[in-house]
C-alpha cells in the first residue's frame, strides 16, 4: 500500500470527495467504498442506469461485476453508464456463468476454456478492449457452491489461462475470490492483485490470509462485509457492541460493521451493493464514519463465528 497520498488523491476524477478515502488497488488510486453491482439486475434498465451514474456522483470509482449478473444485463448497464472521463475501474469475475433454470442462477465454470470464454463474454458485454481486472472466483472457502467432477480443475491450470489473457491483453491484472491460504500462496508468482472472500467482523477465519495480503501489497476486498448473506451466517447488525456503538455515534450498525472493515486494515476496499439510492448513500457516508480507540476494542472483542455454509 502507499504509504502516503497527495491531496489530489482525496477526490476522483469527476471532483467528489472518495468515500472511505483513498486507497490502492492494481496500482491506482481508489475510492476505498466502492460498489457491487449485482443488485442492478433487479432494476429495469433506466432505473439501474440512474443508479449507477448516481454511485459516480458521490465519489464512486470502483464497481465490481460479472457477466454472469443477469446474463450480460448487468455489463451492459455498466457500458451504458459509465463515462471515459469518469475514470472509474471496473472489476470483473470468471468461474461462472448464467443457469436461469438452475436452483440457483449460476453454475460453476472451472475449466479453462470457460473461464476464457467468461473473459470474452465481459469483454463484448462491457464493450471494452481490455477487463481491468479479473477475479478467478474459484470454491476453495467460503459460502457457495462447492466443484465437483469437471469442475474440479487445478489452480495451475486455471492461472495459465489468465496469465495467457494478460499476455494478450484482454486482461489487466488477475485476483482471486473464495480462495483458501494455501492457494494464495501458491498464486502469488502469478502477480495477483486483489482477493475477494467472504469476511467481517463477525466471520474473520481469513484473518491470516489478510495479513498476507497487507504484506504483499494485495488489496483486500471482502464479500458479504456485513454477514447474513445465508441462513445461518451470522449478522454484523445484530452484534450488542454494534448496536451499541451505532447508538453512541448516531449512525446505523450496518454503517459501524463497513467503517469497522475499513479501519482494521488500509488494504481493504469495500463493494457493498444495493438496488436503492438511499441505501446506497448510506454506504457512502461509512466511509467518514470515524471510530476511537475505545469503540474499536468493544468491536474487535467481538468473536468470530465464521461458518461454512454451501448453496446448492
Amino acid at each position: 500500500m502507499a504509504s502516503s497520498t497527495t491531496r489530489s488523491d482525496q477526490f476522483t476524477a469527476a471532483g467528489a470527495i472518495r468515500p472511505g478515502g483513498p486507497g490502492v488497488l492494481m496500482g491506482r488510486t481508489v475510492s476505498r467504498v466502492g460498489y457491487g453491482a449485482m443488485q442492478l439486475e433487479r432494476l429495469d434498465r433506466d432505473a439501474a442506469v440512474a443508479l449507477l451514474r448516481r454511485a459516480v456522483d458521490l465519489g464512486i470509482d470502483h464497481v465490481d461485476t460479472a457477466h454472469f449478473y443477469g446474463n450480460g444485463f448487468v455489463n451492459e448497464v455498466i457500458a451504458a453508464a459509465l463515462r471515459p472521463e469518469d475514470d472509474v475501474l471496473v472489476v470483473s469475475k470468471v468461474g461462472a456463468e448464467p443457469d436461469p433454470t438452475g436452483p440457483v442462477p449460476l453454475r460453476l465454470a472451472q475449466r479453462p476454456e470457460q473461464l476464457r470464454a467468461g473473459v470474452e463474454a465481459d469483454l463484448r458485454s462491457l464493450g471494452f478492449e481490455q477487463v481491468p481486472l479479473v477475479n478467478l472466483r474459484r470454491t476453495d472457502n467460503g459460502p457457495g457452491l462447492r466443484a465437483e467432477g469437471d469442475q474440479l480443475v487445478d489452480l495451475d491450470d486455471q492461472l495459465a489461462v489468465l496469465t495467457a489473457l494478460r499476455d494478450e491483453g484482454k486482461i489487466g491484472a488477475i485476483g482471486l475470490s473464495s480462495v483458501s491460504l494455501d492457494i494464495l500462496r501458491r498464486a502469488l508468482p502469478a502477480g495477483i492483485a486483489c482477493v475477494q472472500n467472504a469476511y467481517s467482523l463477525v466471520s474473520r477465519g481469513d484473518e491470516a490470509m489478510l495479513r498476507l495480503c497487507l504484506a504483499e501489497g494485495i488489496a483486500w476486498v471482502p464479500y458479504f462485509p456485513l454477514g447474513g448473506a445465508f441462513p445461518g451466517l451470522p449478522k454484523v447488525t445484530d452484534e450488542p457492541a454494534v448496536v451499541a456503538a451505532a447508538r453512541a455515534l448516531d449512525v446505523s450498525p450496518a454503517q459501524i460493521g463497513l467503517a469497522w472493515l475499513l479501519h482494521h486494515t488500509p488494504n481493504t476496499h469495500l463493494i457493498p451493493g444495493t438496488a436503492d439510492a438511499d441505501h446506497l448513500r448510506s454506504n457512502v457516508e461509512a466511509g467518514a464514519v470515524r471510530l476511537d480507540e475505545e469503540t474499536l476494542a468493544a468491536l474487535d472483542a467481538v468473536p468470530s463465528r465464521s461458518g461454512d455454509i454451501e448453496m446448492g
